[in-house]
């Protein structure tokens, strides 16, 4: 789980990012869907105390994306993505939903911008959280990281901003997240595939 230190590390750098933010000469804002994956880890549990084994889920399903970057020059930026699975899935018996959150260094190669089409390369650090639905204490016990388990996490991306107007466009983005210690799941590296629309603010 997300220890003290983190979470200090994750407010500091959050807080940086809105203040670059906030003198930015471009800002870009999108929202899309895509989707995480992450394999089951292979154990059951007998969740309910009744002799029957349920298997611990993988990590999938559809995901709802938000984001916001703001540019400082041609070249370099800041952001934050969210990520949120809106559906419930099935894990030992119980329903959960996780998210993810980043906070991200930019770099925006400039020789291969163009007027319709802007790479980005992202790295940063975030965190996931695992949220367990359940209707008594006791079944919930029975599952490791219930009710609600965070994980700190590393970031590297990609995306490109193929502009269909002069200001709004589409974003496809490949992430790759490697989350500390992700006990619930089978792989502590965590791939994330989107599609967003955007739409850049003072954007030349």
């Amino acid at each position: 789980m997300k220890s003290i230190p983190h979470v200090a590390v994750l407010l500091v750098l959050g807080f940086s990012a809105f203040t670059q933010l906030a003198h930015a000469q471009e800002v870009d804002g999108y929202v899309g869907f895509g989707t995480a994956r992450a394999s089951s880890n292979g154990h059951q549990i007998d969740t309910f105390g009744d002799g029957n084994l349920y298997a611990t889920g993988s990590l999938g399903g559809a995901f709802t994306d938000w984001g916001v970057n703001g540019f400082l020059g041609k070249q370099f930026g800041v952001g934050w993505t969210g990520s949120w699975k809106f559906s419930s899935g099935a894990y030992a018996g119980l329903g959960y939903h996780a998210n993810f959150q980043v906070f991200d260094g930019i770099y925006q190669p400039a020789p291969l911008s163009t007027k319709r089409f802007a790479p980005e390369l992202r790295a940063g650090i975030g965190f996931t959280s695992v949220k367990f639905d359940y209707n008594d204490p006791v079944s919930c016990s029975q599952v490791p990281g219930c009710p609600d388990a965070r994980f700190f996490l590393a970031h590297l991306g990609g995306a490109v901003r193929f502009y269909i107007t002069d200001h709004l466009f589409l974003r496809p983005a490949v992430d790759v997240h490697y989350v500390h210690n992700f006990y619930p799941f089978g792989s502590n590296w965590v791939p994330r595939y989107s599609m967003s629309l955007g739409y850049s603010f003072g954007r030349d």
